[in-house]
């Protein structure tokens, strides 16, 4: 496989999970990340909806009011020592308040990006250098990829 393959199976994974996040967004779900920049970054690809920062309350007061708005929890925390504590922290505090968070897209971005990125903050600057190296653009409005016109 060229690396252009191996580039352009790479941003296909990631453009199928920017889908089903904004889906999720779609149907009202809260994404919790990190900081701004995380917010910034997943606006610029094209996910709107309801963000919300973990760092900047208690998590149990936090888990506690997130979980009080009966709607689904998206945890998409960095994949740092950092991220994963809070990951795994907010996913026990969910639990205690009877929500499931959805951990699944966090986690395959981990295994996709590892050895690139290990921020939210850094996958729009990834994602437009994958699309620069293998041509494709991504049309958010269709769900589709499209070749880059030259």
């Amino acid at each position: 496989m060229t690396d252009v393959e191996v580039y352009r199976k790479r941003l296909e994974r990631i453009e199928e999970l920017l889908l089903e996040l904004s889906e999720y967004s779609e149907r009202g779900a809260v994404i919790i990340v990190e900081g701004k920049r995380d917010i910034l970054s997943m606006k610029r690809l094209g996910i709107k909806g309801s963000f919300e920062l973990a760092t900047r309350h208690s998590l149990f007061n936090f888990s506690e009011r997130i979980a009080s708005l009966g709607c689904e929890v998206i945890i998409l925390t960095d994949w740092d020592r950092r991220g994963d504590l809070l990951a795994a922290k907010l996913s026990e505090y969910f639990g205690n308040f009877g929500i499931k968070p959805e951990l699944q897209i966090r986690n395959k971005l981990k295994l996709i990006t590892q050895k690139e990125i290990k921020d939210i903050e850094s996958l729009y600057t990834y994602v437009s250098k994958l699309r620069s190296k293998t041509g494709l653009s991504f049309n958010y409005e269709y769900g589709t990829g499209t070749e880059l016109e030259n």
